[in-house]
């Protein structure tokens, strides 16, 4: 895959773990009573943002009824309200509010992937399942290389199944493994003296952002520090 929309384009074709297409197709099905009436994208689901982006940001997995149904990351729940919130307060994205693939909404200097692009049950991808989607995000990355300065990574389970990928596109990983802490910055070496910065930031999730763990000014925070390490104006 020469590009990022290729690359975009054999996601959504992905059917590599049969649990995984089984459960989002059976949601897209049964649906959310709010969503009756609606049809579910119910594939996996690919990245979203520039193809020249300097900031990628790493969640977790689609929601069943938040980006597997409208076929955008983070599109369509309480956490990606939350997150877009923040996207442009900072300035990295052109609205506040976020609610289908084809709202208009724009992403500036900053990408959105995650490291399994279908939603899996209970919000829980097997090891295997993992593995099997490694490689899309290990190619994302790749491609997004000649621009990418910073990846700010959301949850502890993103940062664990981050570090292998960075590896396999030829960042150093330190040793120890750095461990994930919010607020926690990485700098990893990579090839002719380019650096990466890796940010570690709670995740949206409303058990972190309902309770008051993560808030709209400490996302605020390290979204302000990943733009100015990646000098997006």
């Amino acid at each position: 895959m020469r590009t990022l929309a290729d690359l975009d384009r054999e996601v959504t074709r992905c059917r590599r773990c049969p649990r995984l297409v089984t459960w989002r197709e059976e949601v897209a099905t049964v649906k959310r009573a709010a969503f009756r009436e609606q049809t579910y994208w119910a594939r996996p689901v690919p990245g979203f943002g520039p193809p020249d982006a300097a900031i990628s940001l790493v969640g977790l997995a689609p929601a069943a009824h938040g980006a597997n149904r409208t076929g955008r990351m983070f599109t369509g729940d309480p956490s990606g309200d939350f997150l877009y919130q923040a996207l442009h307060a900072t300035g990295l994205s052109s609205s506040p509010v976020s609610v289908s693939a084809d709202d208009g909404l724009e992403l500036h200097g900053l990408r959105m992937t995650a490291p399994v692009r279908c939603a899996p049950p209970e919000n829980k991808p097997t090891p295997a399942e993992c593995d099997n989607c490694r490689p899309w995000l290990t190619t994302e990355l790749t491609l997004l290389r000649p621009t990418l300065r910073v990846v700010v990574v959301l949850g502890a389970f993103g940062w664990q199944a981050l570090l292998p990928v960075l590896a396999a596109a030829d960042w150093r990983i330190p040793k120890p493994r750095p461990k994930f802490g919010h607020g926690v910055r990485v700098d990893l070496a990579g090839q002719e003296d380019q650096v990466l910065h890796l940010l570690g930031c709670y995740h949206v999730s409303p058990h972190n952002t309902y309770t008051g763990r993560l808030t709209q000014a400490m996302l605020q925070e390290v979204l302000t520090q990943a733009k100015t390490l990646a000098g997006v104006s």
